[in-house]
């Protein structure tokens, strides 16, 4: 036999204590592996959600609300603003284009979304099925909408009142489904997209009644209003001086996404140290355990170590035995480590697609995960040494005339 083979054989002699050190670096490797991969995946989501846009528009309140509310679709948006202003910001010469959205319906839980085709074009997004919306109460579904609610192309539905489901539904107000967006990976999945002028016709259907007049509707027209606005600059230099111009000289508020983002990170990231330092004990412990059942095996195989270097056996082979057991062990935890972290990666996933939330990939493969076998090696190597050269300096005469020899 080979030391590979030989190695391997040795190491399941001893199945309990195999299972048991397996265990405890898999689990060490797993944690280490899925804050990898999960933070991996949750960097490109934002990433993804937040390209081309420098900067959100919409009522005085808290930043990172505006934020999560107009580019992610997490939050409930601070209110509404005057369709009036958005249309001056989007003249301002430091403007390259001005994209609003008008929020405060959802269909089983998916928002729908007054908008221009421009939102779409933003992410670069293709139809699977139908056109875009030419008129009002037209609507194009997301990815994960079509496959949530089974709608097609040609059928109708109506949408409920509020962002969450469970609101009143607007039962005259029908909506007809014109096409559906390929899968894109970004925010826009999990949307229903339709004119602006939709979201207003519903809410005027709501709140009208028979004996209203033509100057009423009028008034109605003039105060008409979107939720928030997505801004690109023209220049990199607009980031200086329009939020300021915002904040200070009009009614609205001007949210940066990539300082509230970089904060919201900032604060998500005690989470993940948490489960760095968890992983890091584990694999301790996981080393201890591998060094302890190694230094045994040193001394419970003496007779076999003495028989190989009867045989033959020069001492770097007999101390290679011992470093080999460990790299098995180290293959298989780093095996199902990685598999571990996967898996957990997809069930978040899984968790947060169920809540509409943020889109994450649980088997794409993320460059730092690297790290993983080379941490795994790494603490076999440590966890063997010291035993592999006790082995490697065995004193066969020693063994032949000790009394525990047969």
């Amino acid at each position: 036999m080979n030391v590979f083979t030989l190695s391997w054989r040795y190491l399941w002699s001893r199945p309990l204590a195999t299972l048991l050190n397996l265990l405890l670096l898999s689990l060490g490797l797993a944690s280490m592996a899925f804050v990898l991969i999960a933070q991996d995946q949750i960097d490109r989501a934002f990433e993804r959600d937040l390209a081309g846009i420098d900067v959100v528009v919409g009522a005085k309140g808290s930043p990172l609300q505006l934020i999560l509310a107009g580019v992610f679709h997490l939050d409930v948006p601070p209110g509404n603003i005057p369709l009036a202003e958005v249309q001056a910001l989007s003249q301002h010469p430091q403007v390259a284009r001005l994209i609003p959205l008008s929020l405060g319906d959802n269909l089983q839980g998916f928002r729908i979304v007054g908008t221009t085709p421009d939102y779409p074009a933003h992410y670069g997004a293709t139809l699977a099925q139908g056109a875009l919306w030419a008129r009002p109460m037209d609507a194009v579904l997301g990815a994960q909408v079509a496959r949530a609610t089974g709608l097609q192309v040609g059928q109708g539905f109506v949408g409920a009142h509020g962002l969450g489901s469970g609101g009143a539904v607007h039962g005259d107000s029908h909506y007809a489904v014109t096409g559906v967006l390929a899968p894109c990976g970004c925010v826009l999945d999990r949307l229903i997209l339709t004119a602006t002028e939709s979201v207003w016709r519903v809410h005027d259907d709501m709140h009208a009644s028979d004996d209203m007049d033509d100057e009423d509707r009028a008034a109605i027209e003039a105060d008409r209003e979107v939720t928030l606005a997505l801004i690109r600059y023209r220049s990199p230099i607009a980031a200086l001086s329009f939020p300021r111009y915002v904040n200070d000289s009009t009614a609205l508020q001007a949210a940066a996404p990539a300082m509230e983002i970089t904060r919201l990170l900032g604060m998500v990231g005690v989470g993940t140290r948490v489960l760095r330092g968890l992983g890091a004990v584990l694999l301790g412990v996981a080393a201890l355990s591998v060094f302890i059942a190694l230094w045994s095996a040193v001394r419970e195989r003496r007779a076999d170590l003495a028989m190989l270097r009867m045989l033959g056996a020069p001492p770097w082979k007999v101390g290679a035995l011992l470093l080999c057991e460990s790299f098995w062990l180290a293959v298989l935890a780093c095996g199902l480590g990685l598999l571990a972290a996967h898996g957990l990666t997809a069930l978040l996933g899984g968790m947060l697609m169920a809540e509409q939330s943020l889109a994450i990939a649980g088997w794409q493969w993320v460059s730092t995960e690297v790290w993983v076998p080379v941490l795994a090696l790494g603490v076999a190597l440590v966890a063997a040494l010291v035993p592999a050269l006790g082995a490697y300096r065995v004193d066969v005469m020693s063994l032949l005339n000790s009394r525990s020899f047969p």
